[in-house]
């Protein structure tokens, strides 16, 4: 396994055999994000079609889990399974939200929990982040939770450095998401930094979801519906895709869209959740990446094919987004 850490926003690795990933159920576990990384890790292939990643699920004791459904599930494994794992996924309960220090921790949890390799990569889904906090595994990192409970979680973890309307948050090791389909935003994440945007695209194209919300991106909070038109900002954004080389401005985008610049940057980000220079910017750095991992072609070109000014820019960018150079990203993920 050939593995690159740069630094808190991102850990590339590429070439390792089938990656190990365990997924810890845990009492009242909700289905839904019980089953994200199978569902998408385990949906990832090389270029041969040989799986990248291995998924297998325990519970505490081997023994069946009830679920926040009206079934429980079985398994074939106990916790000692974290013990060999790569990554570990810890999932949602309902119940987690009453784990309001580290002495509410279960004790067969935190005794789990310790058996994760200190070099191990931990996953937590949702409000998995309260496990996690009271397990002192977040302590001075960033994190996300579900933003119903960011108040809570605050009050509970305050050396916790919580991002409490974004989707997910990398910070190194460890890495937590908001609701449950962000944690599909996360999991794809994992994948486009373990094997590049190719397989990620891949694994979002089978399982028919967007290959990429990046984790700044705001959560869905509560908020008065809007009035309902037809007037959406879609069709801009499908035109501004195909000319992404050209020197867009916002007043380009409002005018294509036959709107104010004030009414199209509220709509914008109403539908995206980000403003249009924003989401500009991510989807140059996207199609950076892509040209990085497919062509050859040489730093400048590609700033110019994307509509960055120069390379400086396009670096300036790629290590905002994920934290390496183009070139280091190039040699990691060359198909």
């Amino acid at each position: 396994m050939t593995c690159t850490n740069s630094g808190p926003k991102v850990i590339m690795c590429k070439d390792w055999a089938m990656h190990k990933v365990v997924v810890l159920a845990l009492e009242g576990v909700i289905p839904f994000e019980l089953s994200l990384a199978s569902r998408l890790l385990g949906t990832a292939a090389d270029a041969d079609d040989r799986p990248l990643y291995e998924v297998v699920t325990c519970s505490l004791d081997g023994r069946p889990v009830r679920t926040g459904a009206d079934f429980s599930i079985s398994v074939e494994r106990d916790a000692s399974a974290l013990a060999e794992a790569d990554t570990v996924v810890i999932p949602a309960s309902e119940s987690f939200v009453d784990i309001v220090d580290r002495d509410a921790l279960p004790r067969g949890t935190a005794e789990a929990l310790a058996l994760i390799r200190p070099e191990t990569r931990i996953v937590g889904i949702c409000i998995a982040t309260f496990v996690l906090a009271a397990a002192g595994l977040l302590d001075g990192r960033a994190a996300a939770t579900h933003w119903h409970q960011s108040a809570h979680f605050q009050r509970c973890y305050p050396q916790v450095e919580l991002a409490p309307d974004v989707l997910f948050v990398d910070a190194g090791r460890v890495l937590t998401s908001a609701g449950a389909a962000a944690g599909i935003d996360l999991l794809l994440h994992v994948i486009r930094s373990d094997h590049g945007s190719a397989v990620a695209n891949y694994v979002a194209r089978r399982c028919v979801v967007p290959p990429q919300r990046e984790g700044g991106q705001a959560q869905y909070v509560e908020r008065p519906v809007p009035q309902r038109s037809d007037a959406g900002t879609s069709a801009t954004r499908a035109w501004a895709l195909d000319r992404l080389h050209e020197p867009l401005q916002l007043a380009d985008l409002a005018d294509h869209a036959g709107m104010s610049r004030r009414t199209f940057t509220r709509r914008f980000r109403a539908e995206v959740g980000l403003s249009p220079g924003q989401w500009l910017t991510q989807q140059r750095v996207d199609l950076a990446r892509q040209l990085l991992e497919s062509s050859d072609l040489p730093v400048n070109r590609i700033a110019e094919r994307v509509g960055f000014t120069a390379g400086a820019t396009l670096r300036q960018h790629l290590h905002t987004a994920i934290g390496v150079s183009p070139g280091v990203y190039r040699r990691t993920f060359r198909a």
